[in-house]
């Protein structure tokens, strides 16, 4: 049994996809990239790597710029949504230089070709960069407007066959009402794509959630601002939702 067998053994889920909001990269911030923060999820990413995880990455990029605030501001929405993509670019950058600080070797793919400063996203090619170790970061969504980072994160752990798409949040799962704000919220250990949209829940949006329902992938919400959450999660531990068939 070769090195890497040995230390995925205890993983859950060997490939997967983790979707990052932009906010979250914003730190202590109000806006931008704090890249303390950006450090701090690498070396998360780090560690998980090491344990033997394929990692993909999708992150937002609502911390720079929102297509759909921009279009409700009297922008065209396709307008609005191609800058809410280059924005997604600028974080898959700073990522990929946090992994690159630590010695995580990473590639960014865009879904709009920008040769200059990233690859454009060839499915196989990524696939090929994920046996070889490599963490890949896929930026700009799915290259279209209208279409949100949670469809576009969707759309590349289907691509790229994904064990589960996990999603990192401010709070540790999905709960019935905002928990910052009702201290009465109940948080879910498990829930079924038609609970998530029956209730509409907000998890992600009905696209992205039905794309999981109808590949049967796995959607795991947990803490990515827990130390070692990451790790737990591929190990099936710590809290989370997981968000299945049944």
């Amino acid at each position: 049994m070769d090195a890497d067998s040995e230390t995925s053994e205890g993983l859950k889920y060997k490939r997967v996809l983790l979707k990052i909001s932009g906010e979250a990269l914003m730190g202590p911030s109000d806006f931008g990239i704090d890249m303390p923060t950006c450090l701090k999820f690498a070396e998360e990413i780090a560690a998980a790597r090491e344990a033997g995880a394929e990692i993909c990455l999708v992150i937002g990029g609502g911390n720079i710029f929102r297509g759909m605030a921009g279009a409700a501001n009297g922008m065209e929405r396709s307008q609005a949504d191609s800058m809410g993509m280059l924005a997604t670019v600028m974080n898959a950058l700073a990522m990929q230089s946090a992994l690159e600080t630590i010695g995580v070797q990473t590639r960014v793919q865009s879904g709009i070709r920008m040769d200059e400063i990233c690859e454009p996203f060839i499915r196989r090619r990524a696939i090929r960069h994920m046996e070889k170790g490599r963490v890949v970061i896929f930026a700009a969504g799915t290259g279209n407007p209208y279409f949100t980072t949670d469809t576009g994160a969707a759309l590349r752990a289907a691509e790229m066959h994904c064990e589960a798409m996990l999603k990192g949040t401010q709070v540790d799962g999905v709960y019935s009402a905002d928990p910052k704000h009702n201290p009465d919220a109940v948080r879910y250990d498990h829930l079924t794509y038609q609970d998530v949209l029956a209730r509409n829940l907000r998890v992600m949006d009905a696209s992205a959630v039905s794309l999981m329902r109808d590949t049967n992938i796995p959607i795991v919400v947990f803490s990515l601002h827990n130390k070692g959450a990451l790790q737990d999660v591929l190990s099936g531990k710590g809290p989370s939702t997981v968000i299945s068939g049944s």
